[in-house]
């Protein structure tokens, strides 16, 4: 990518406004950024203005009626916002030398999360998509050191969440978008962003469905390893969890536990964006990669809607 117009160079620390007002915002996004010693919380936008100023008093800045004088205000946006609501405000944070900090996926169509990509391509921005595994300090470090390993075979991911199940308690159980699309679309990218940093880009997707909301895909990599990913929101609370497996010419690899909450990889994808911004050099969960998870999702989705 470019370099940032010089009316959006950084300032120190980097002025990051925050994009929504849900739960994700409140327990992740803001907190994080407010506490990040490399950046300020720079203001509040959300569709709700009454959340915005609730949001926005609890961490001691401004609340935004005004979307555009929010990424006047700012050097950088960070996004929590349903996906095809995230999409076209983020070109638009682009196209005003806004630096992006997304949520995944950035969109549910592979035209809309191009969008974003032309954009900040055009403005010469810096961008990260927070796929959390990308960013967790553990399974951070265990997916760049299966990568540097050669001669997988096959790879194995179940994602599997009880949002929709009898007895389950989450404050995201009743986000629309994730009712309308799925597991698919919510944990299929974070199993896609172990998956091909290891294995390649996916070449062939096959999808077919399961109970509820499930998923089950069958990959081919461009390393020529295949693999399986399950993925869902609604199974059952005492089969609730993730797991990744990669079994090749070394032996067999499995993910370590996680833990930990949302905050301390948020804060690494903060850093990470930093650099970016930094150096100019684009990080590899950047948009670009962001728009490859919606291509490949959004395949399989159609694929489902044809079966």
């Amino acid at each position: 990518m470019t370099t940032p117009s010089v009316s959006k160079l950084p300032t120190a620390p980097l002025r990051i406004g925050l994009l929504g007002t849900g739960p994700w915002a409140q327990s992740t996004h803001a907190p994080a950024l407010a506490a990040h010693p490399g950046a300020e919380l720079s203001g509040v936008w959300g569709r709700r203005p009454e959340a915005a100023a609730e949001l926005a008093a609890a961490h001691s800045t401004t609340a935004y009626d005004d979307v555009d004088a929010l990424f006047k205000a700012s050097d950088a946006v960070a996004v929590a916002l349903p996906p095809d609501i995230q999409a076209p405000l983020a070109a638009r944070a682009a196209a005003a030398g806004c630096h992006l900090l997304l949520d995944k996926p950035v969109a549910t169509t592979a035209r809309g999360a191009r969008d974003v990509l032309e954009a900040a391509e055009r403005a010469g921005v810096a961008s990260v998509v927070f796929c959390t595994m990308r960013f967790a300090p553990g399974t951070a470090a265990w997916i760049s050191e299966q990568a540097a390993v050669d001669g997988w075979f096959v790879g194995r991911a179940e994602w599997l969440g009880a949002l929709f199940s009898p007895g389950a308690d989450s404050p995201y159980a009743a986000s629309p978008w994730r009712k309308e699309k799925g597991g698919l679309w919510d944990v299929g990218p974070h199993a896609l962003s172990v998956l091909l940093p290891v294995l390649g880009d996916a070449t062939q997707v096959t999808a077919a469905g399961g109970p509820g909301d499930t998923v089950q895909l069958a990959l081919r990599h461009a390393s020529g390893a295949s693999s399986s990913i399950t993925l869902s929101l609604s199974a059952p609370v005492r089969a609730s969890g993730v797991a990744v497996e990669f079994r090749g010419e070394q032996g067999v690899a499995t993910l370590p536990e996680g833990g930990g909450g949302a905050l301390v990889p948020f804060a690494a994808a903060v850093d990470a964006l930093l650099e970016s911004v930094r150096t100019g050099i684009a990080h590899p969960c950047d948009v670009r990669f962001g728009l490859r998870l919606t291509e490949i999702l959004a395949a399989a989705e159609q694929q489902l809607h044809h079966s």
